[in-house]
């Protein structure tokens, strides 16, 4: 097992060079000038050169890359002109308040997604499946920015129950950000809920009536502990490919919903990034995100091969 994460460790690293590279040369081609937006349309041509200068965007685009590169390396991210911080900074300031977006998103997906999915399988072509999988390929369907606004639309702004922007502050309590949380969560948790429940539930039909299931099924044993015991552990395999993707689907969903709520958190970051022409920033957040997506994958493939060790011998035979 060891020699395979070594493997995947390993082509990793390409994935992560070919994401700065087309990052930097992205930003380079956005139309806009950063040393503008500094100083402001009203500033002089030769002010406006001297922070060009300052900037390093007059150095040859193979200098300013092999900069960048060399600032990686380092560990330098840069520093944001809008900000006038370390990118580094920015972003660990704001990463608590994504991942608890994301986490309590993805505990809603788990906690109401599965067990549909089970039941589903359970009481196949029962109303509770139809009406189960036809809630589940809306909520795929379903894009989660107007979503959004309709959940603004009826609970804030008709209702009155849930507060629209923001995120509270614990200043007023633990209930202040938890109410806050409550729209924004179940909003990004709705496409990953689908998602669990329709693979739930094609992962349980798949193992609910093999042979081993009727075995223990013949002893006598109690079908809640066949079905969560023996059945539940075959299915978790796919389950678990799909969790990895979907966690790293909220991190980067959360840039939209982050923006709908006025959710201070890295999506809202690397938005007021891309307005203003933060070059550092916007390479900063993008290269972020990208390790945390590959290092969600890498994890996601070691908890695969834990689950299913067959896959690993059959890897390394064939690469024997």
């Amino acid at each position: 097992m060891l020699k395979m994460i070594v493997k995947r460790i390993l082509q990793l690293i390409p994935v992560l060079l070919i994401t700065m590279t087309i990052t930097f040369v992205i930003t380079r081609v956005l139309p806009g000038n950063p040393a503008v937006t500094i100083l402001g349309p009203q500033a002089s041509p030769e002010a406006i050169e001297a922070m060009e200068e300052e900037m390093g965007l007059n150095d040859p685009m193979p200098i300013q890359y092999l900069n960048y590169i060399k600032g990686i390396v380092t560990g330098d991210l840069g520093t944001s002109y809008r900000y006038n911080q370390p990118v580094a900074e920015l972003l660990l300031d704001k990463l608590p308040n994504t991942l608890s977006l994301a986490m309590t998103s993805l505990i809603i997906a788990l906690v109401i997604g599965i067990p549909v999915g089970i039941l589903s399988a359970i009481k196949q072509y029962s109303i509770f499946d139809y009406v189960a999988m036809f809630l589940a390929l809306v909520g795929v369907s379903m894009p989660a920015f107007w979503l959004g606004l309709m959940l603004v639309l009826v609970f804030s702004v008709n209702l009155g129950w849930l507060p629209t922007m923001g995120m509270g502050s614990l200043a007023n309590g633990f209930g202040d950000v938890l109410i806050h949380l409550i729209l924004p969560a179940f909003c990004l948790s709705t496409g990953s809920m689908a998602n669990f429940a329709r693979i739930s539930r094609s992962s349980m039909l798949e193992v609910i009536d093999q042979d081993y299931m009727k075995a223990v099924r013949a002893k006598g044993i109690r079908e809640t502990v066949v079905i969560m015991k023996h059945g539940f552990k075959n299915a978790l395999p796919p389950i678990v490919t799909v969790l990895g993707m979907r966690i790293a689907a909220l991190m980067t969903g959360a840039i939209m919903i982050e923006q709908i709520f006025n959710w201070p958190g890295i999506g809202r970051l690397i938005v007021d990034a891309i307005n203003n022409n933060d070059f550092e920033l916007i390479q900063g957040t993008v290269l972020f995100m990208a390790i945390l997506y590959v290092f969600v994958n890498l994890l996601v493939d070691i908890a695969y091969l834990y689950l299913n060790p067959k896959v690993n011998y059959e890897s390394e035979r064939r690469a024997g």
